[in-house]
């Protein structure tokens, strides 16, 4: 077999392939997207609060052991 010949079977299961997928619906896209920048927000607020607690507790700590 040559090499034209695999190229054009490997696109022609590529194309069987994706024909089989589910594709998700204009709604379902925009939900999930909300979903994911609702996730990332959370996740970053909980970061950000985390990193002022850590930076606060050891600026208490650095007093403490200056004195």
């Amino acid at each position: 077999m040559n090499m034209q010949n695999k190229i054009k079977n490997f696109l022609g299961d590529v194309f069987a392939e994706m024909k089989k997928i589910t594709w998700p619906s204009k709604k379902e896209n925009i939900n999930y997207t909300i979903t994911v920048i609702v996730f990332v927000l959370i996740a970053a607020t909980f970061l950000g609060l985390t990193d002022v607690i850590i930076q606060e507790g050891f600026k208490q700590l650095k007093q403490l052991v200056i004195k």
